[in-house]
């Protein structure tokens, strides 16, 4: 089980009380049948809605929580224990909501962020392109303005949720001057039914192959010129804003994950007789565990550490990096230590952990390799 948390309150330890309890009940029993049916769990995230789950660190104004981003990110390690591809889709449409949440005006939140946070829309994250991941700048995907709409053209890449959605958050390039750079990007929250918006067929994944990965092709979307969040070449800033919480919610996920797997490699590590005693009684295996437990708990005192410098109003983004590049280079390794722990039982799918292991290759990827963490926590010493 998960260290005993450290929670800043009751109602937060009651929020991640119901996280756990959901997550124990609702989505543990289902998770390995709908991953090996690549089958998108929409009505586990209607639950999370219901449950109020879908909007905890916004403003109770337009219907989220408003609980720290501590809190928020133990929650999404409960959901992530039990269900990786549930809980990379909370973070993802709590990246997705960020823009509107803090860039939008007062009229565009009252409007559409209450639907985002309560549950009835899930979102999606539409930055990356197939030329364009680690240099969001080089985003080819354009929005004409014409009259009172943008008309945009292009395709997304990757995208988490992808068909699946109900809005995309949108970085689309505005200036065609070359010179622009980011300054040429802008936000769109682009409702899923418009017109010439289709998506890709699902990517062919090795791991969370319940969360659907697509790219959307936009072919003379009309975007309402309303939907544009923050100002016209805002975007990149919005852009970087977003994915500095975003990351810590996969560490958090991260986490979550190698908690999980090494909860199943201790279990059967005491049931598992070899030499007239359990393996757990073995050297080899004791220290094996230990350095799991080791790396389990000191990745989560990384993000929780950059959560509470975000909760203060502190400069976190570099401490963000550091959370997502440990929390998930020990996930890959816990995993797949769990596989060696359970021997040729952890090769098979009678077990979980193989689909632990496979799981735990991409959130070294997304959301900024773990290369471009260290370009960026590199940066910010040089700056320091």
């Amino acid at each position: 089980m998960p260290a005993e948390r450290l929670l800043p309150d009751t109602e937060s330890e009651d929020l991640v009380a119901l996280a756990r309890e959901i997550a124990r009940e609702e989505l543990a029993p289902v998770a390995a049948e709908y991953e090996e049916a690549e089958r998108f769990p929409r009505e586990q995230f209607r639950l999370l809605g219901k449950s109020g789950l879908l909007g905890l660190p916004y403003a109770e104004r337009w219907g989220g929580g408003e609980v720290p981003y501590e809190t928020y990110l133990q929650a999404l390690e409960e959901i992530a224990s039990a269900w990786m591809s549930v809980g990379v889709g909370l973070s993802v449409h709590t990246m997705s909501c960020f823009a509107l949440a803090h860039y939008g005006t007062d009229e565009q939140r009252d409007r559409w962020l209450p639907a985002m946070l309560g549950g009835e829309l899930l979102g999606a994250y539409a930055l990356s392109e197939s030329h364009a991941g680690s240099d969001a700048a080089a985003l080819s995907t354009r929005a004409r303005l014409d009259g009172d709409r943008y008309v945009v053209n292009g395709t997304k890449a990757w995208i988490t949720a992808g068909g699946q959605a109900d809005f995309y958050t949108t970085m689309v390039r505005t200036s065609d001057d070359p010179t622009s750079g980011g300054k040429g990007v802008s936000c769109l929250l682009v409702d899923a039914s418009t017109p010439g918006l289709s998506a890709g067929a699902p990517e062919r994944k090795m791991g969370l192959t319940g969360s659907t990965t697509a790219q959307m092709t936009f072919a003379d979307a009309p975007v309402p010129a309303e939907r544009l969040i923050g100002e016209e070449g805002a975007g990149l800033r919005i852009a970087l804003d977003s994915l500095a919480s975003g990351r810590l919610g996969i560490a958090a996920c991260s986490v979550g994950l190698a908690q999980a797997a090494l909860d199943e490699a201790v279990a059967y590590a005491k049931t598992r007789t070899q030499f007239g005693k359990p393996i757990i009684e073995h050297q080899g295996l004791e220290f094996l565990l230990a350095d799991m437990a080791a790396a389990v708990e000191s990745s989560r005192a990384t993000y929780l550490d950059a959560a509470r410098r975000r909760d203060r109003g502190m400069p976190f983004q570099r401490q963000a990096s550091v959370a997502k590049l440990v929390a998930t280079d020990a996930a890959m390794k816990v995993t797949t230590d769990a596989v060696q722990v359970l021997g040729g039982a952890g090769y098979t799918r009678d077990f979980p952990v193989e689909r632990y292991m496979r799981e735990a290759k991409v959130p070294q990827i997304f959301e900024g390799t773990n290369q471009i963490q260290r370009m960026v926590i590199a940066r910010a010493l040089k700056q320091a």
